[in-house]
């Protein structure tokens, strides 16, 4: 079974809880071949599984997969800070130093998205 996502030209449209637009997303439309039998399965859960296209079936899975990457993520993050010594003790330079980072990661990635 060939699944094709529909297309958009201009992007998707996203609506908050109120259900007014909130913004026009880009997309990229791909092309999926898959069994008739896994065809058949998706096209029942788009049926019955509360989504309005197999598109957005797609869209939700690949939003749990990123999800879980990001899970798994920290959580080597978190596993490699607890093997990397011992704890000390922060005070208030550290923490200052903490802050002072976060200001300059802010202010960099406002500087980006004005250019």
């Amino acid at each position: 079974m060939l699944i094709e996502p529909s297309m958009a030209i201009n992007g998707i449209t996203c609506h908050n809880y109120e259900g007014k637009i909130r913004e026009v997303v880009p997309v990229k439309s791909i092309n999926i071949s898959l069994p008739d039998a896994m065809g058949t399965y998706i096209e029942e859960k788009v049926a019955t599984g509360g989504y309005s296209s197999v598109s957005e079936y797609f869209r939700e899975l690949v939003r749990q997969d990123q999800k879980r990457q990001a899970a798994e993520r920290l959580e080597a993050m978190l596993l490699e800070g607890l093997n990397c010594g011992n704890a000390t003790q922060m005070n208030p330079d550290d923490w200052e130093d903490i802050h002072q980072a976060v200001r300059e990661r802010i202010a960099k990635h406002k500087g980006s998205n004005q250019g």
